[in-house]
């Protein structure tokens, strides 16, 4: 039983692991294998390490046996897949039994003089045994993870069916009670996905979910007022083109999901990511670095036809009409002192090849780190030019002009303003797609690349409609639906610019070599430590229209939680207290905004009220870091800190009691949530007002800033508001990407009209 052939020999290739929980179910099951393996390989034990080398044995095979149950159940439930997992499982039992026959004490000890005993005799049964086992266990979990793979197809034609109805309805009535189905197979898509999102390994794949799901989350609500504007204005040309776009977008994202979730390529196409002048630079750097091993592996013509490649893809840079004249010259210049370094290589590589040497010569050597650090200079500029271009723009954008000029000139049925400030808002279209380009060259990562092609193609679609719809309103400037579909396809520009933000951080981080530091928002709370108050608090998640409610106050958490990293960033001594610690509860603050959107660690409301008490535990220690550091001011300073401080501390406080406090029932627990949410983003105010201050007091200890009534004001100045930034804190209603629960909201005022 346990000599037969595996029958494992396509199974690595055909079987290849894509979700992290098949792969995390798998390795206690590798791990216990391993063991069983590693004890063959010494045949003589004692009787107390073969017991529990039995133990393992007999422990698999019941474990086994509990799989091979589930997967049966599996099996009945779906049919179509019977007979593969009915094969799969009969192996994995079979596998567990030999396992189990082949640890097992009686059957295979054989006592020696010496007082130890014989083991695993049938070294090759249980090598046979446990591919076996490993086999079929995987391919019950691969058919498992094709039932997900099943369901997400089921529910995205689900959502195609009920889309086709919507797109052909001609009364309002209609079109309410469809799009009451649809919001609810919308939502059930976007849970599945999300899942799915979470589960893929492959960062790739999982940047390209995020983009199809977010177009699909941004364009319900976009589908709703522009099919509501085209009933109600069913003659008019711009609502139709406003309306035919929105719906071709979610079919494309549809599409897009299935593609990655079964990797078909649909329409044959093979999407290869563009050449990105990062990855280019990357190649080089490594070619040339690798000469120092083998100086006969490439050609010299074949290393500086690299280089030529790589300088002819800067021409997005120096072609481009927002390059200033100052930018396109370093940027030349640069590219110029690359080729003459590379020269000098080829000719120094020469010379080390015409005397047959080993390994890189010292003119080699010199050459080779000029080469490198010329090509890397090269990078800087690039990434100073993409990211300092990607800045001003949020800056310009911030401020709304074309925005609040195309809905003024709608709603006043003006067509020729609102020709005039189209071709401006086009202008500005035009500059945001170039600039997600160029940040696309110098992203740094595949998946930050997907994201940059994300945004290009979203400004590049939503500008248009946004003309489309204004023209829409100046048509019928009374029109309360045309208006506001004015103001949603407005508030997904301004959403994206939002992301667009962000996306520029991270470009940042991983240039600067900081990604790794700035993810402690990933870590759930320890268990144990702060949770002794809500052992029997049940765990449940919000609902939809409880994810709706807390959207608004998700999303300022997002925003304060960004432009507190924003500042943290200035402070020239990164482990300081001060800046580790407010790191950390901006980490943990965007964790609690990804629980309001159905995201990330924390799954349920046990979870959020953990973390907030490590959260509240975290400003405490601030607090006393602040204490510390308020010693080092001068008297008519020091009252400001201590002023920020107390508050802080009275909210930690709030914040830890009211998380420990056990609530009964639906409606107490939603209030919960709903206060340390505002607690949590009550704190992170108070410690972004005082962090510039503590920034500069540490940057130049002589430097004063006058009285404390001076320091407000100048406080006042200089903290991040951002009333005319692209991260405007204060018109949140401009920002957030709608949940899709969030559209079922809607239908209230839907069935009032």
């Amino acid at each position: 039983m346990a000599s037969s052939p595996c029958g494992n020999s396509n199974f690595d290739s055909g079987l290849e692991i894509k979700t992290r929980s098949v792969e995390q179910t798998l390795i206690p099951l590798v791990s216990q294998i391993t063991t069983l393996i590693n004890h063959k390989d010494k045949p003589k034990k004692s009787e107390r390490t073969l017991t529990a080398v039995h133990k393992v044995g007999q422990a698999v095979n019941v474990a086994v046996g509990r799989f091979v149950a589930v997967g049966e159940a599996i099996a009945v439930e779906n049919q179509e897949l019977k007979d593969e997992m009915g094969q799969a499982c009969f192996e994995a039992r079979r596998a567990g039994d030999a396992i189990a026959q082949l640890t097992d004490v009686g059957s295979s000890l054989s006592c020696q003089s010496d007082g130890h005993v014989t083991v695993f005799s049938d070294r090759t049964g249980m090598v046979k045994a446990a591919r076996l086992l490993l086999s079929s266990v995987t391919k019950v979990l691969v058919l498992a993870d094709r039932i997900v793979i099943k369901q997400i197809i089921t529910s995205r034609n689900k959502v195609l069916v009920t889309l086709d109805h919507l797109e052909r309805v001609s009364t309002f009535q209609e079109f309410v009670q469809i799009f009451s189905q649809f919001g609810n197979e919308m939502v059930e898509f976007a849970h599945l996905t999300g899942d799915r999102q979470n589960d893929l390994k492959d960062e790739k794949k999982k940047a390209r979910m995020a983009a199809a799901r977010a177009v699909l989350e941004k364009c319900t609500m976009m589908l709703l007022t522009a099919s509501k504007t085209c009933l109600r204005h069913p003659d008019c040309e711009s609502a139709r083109i406003n309306k035919d776009a929105v719906f071709h977008r979610m079919r494309c994202a549809l599409e897009q999901v299935i593609e990655i979730v079964t990797e078909a390529r649909i329409c044959g196409e093979n999407k290869v990511l563009p050449a990105s002048i990062y990855n280019g630079i990357k190649d080089f750097k490594s070619t040339v670095e690798c000469l120092r091993e083998n100086l006969y592996s490439l050609s010299p013509q074949s290393v500086s036809s690299q280089l030529e490649a790589l300088v002819e893809r800067t021409e997005d840079f120096t072609d481009s009409a927002y390059t200033s004249h100052e930018q396109r010259q370093a940027i030349l210049s640069l590219c110029q002192l690359a080729r003459q370094d590379t020269q000098q290589l080829v000719h120094a590589w020469v010379e080390a090849q015409s005397v047959n040497a080993k390994e890189a010569t010292e003119d080699m050597e010199v050459a080779i780190l000029k080469t490198c650090q010329s090509i890397s200079d090269l990078r800087r500029e690039l990434h100073k030019v993409a990211a300092g271009r990607a800045s001003d723009l949020l800056k310009v954008q911030g401020e709304q002009l074309p925005l609040r000029a195309l809905k003024a000139a709608g709603a006043e049925g003006n067509l020729e303003a609102v020709a005039e400030f189209s071709r401006t808002l086009s202008e500005q279209k035009e500059q945001l797609v170039e600039t997600c380009r160029l940040l696309c060259h110098v992203s740094g990562t595949e998946p930050l690349e997907i994201t940059c092609i994300h945004a290009e193609e979203t400004f590049h679609v939503i500008g248009p409609q946004i003309i489309s719809a204004a023209q829409t309103l100046a048509l019928h400037p009374s029109s309360k639906i045309a208006k506001e579909n004015l103001e949603v396809f407005c508030e997904a520009w301004e959403s994206q610019l939002c992301d667009m933000a962000l996306l520029l951080r991270e470009i940042s981080d991983v240039f600067e070599g900081r990604r790794g530091d700035k993810r402690p928002y990933l870590s759930l709370p320890r268990p144990g430590k702060h949770s002794a108050n809500l052992k029997t608090a049940k765990a449940v998640k919000l609902d939809a229209e409880e994810q709706t409610s807390m959207a608004k106050l998700g999303l300022e958490l997002r925003l304060l939680s960004s432009d507190m990293d924003t500042e943290l960033e200035k402070w020239e001594e990164p482990e300081h207290d001060i800046v580790r610690q407010s790191q950390s509860l901006a980490s943990m603050a965007y964790n609690m905004y990804l629980f309001t959107r159905g995201e990330g660690l924390l799954k349920t409301t046990l979870d959020l009220f953990h973390q907030a008490e490590v959260l509240s535990d975290e400003g405490l220690q601030l607090c006393s870091s602040l204490r510390t550091f308020a010693t080092q001011l001068v008297d008519e300073e020091k009252p400001v800190v201590m002023t920020e401080m107390e508050k802080l501390v009275a909210l930690c406080q709030q914040l830890q009691m009211g998380a420990k406090t056990p609530v009964q029932g639906k409606t107490a627990t939603f209030q919960k949530v709903d206060s340390s949410i505002q607690m949590t983003r009550s704190i992170l105010a108070v410690v972004l007002s005082i962090i510039p201050f503590c920034n500069r007091k540490y940057k130049s200890e002589r430097s004063s800033l006058g009285s404390p009534q001076d320091w407000r004001e100048k406080l006042d100045a200089s903290t991040p508001v951002k009333e005319e930034g692209a991260l405007n804190s204060k018109n949140t209603n401009g920002f957030g990407v709608k949940s899709l629960e969030q559209n079922m909201a809607v239908l209230n005022l839907l069935e009032s009209k």
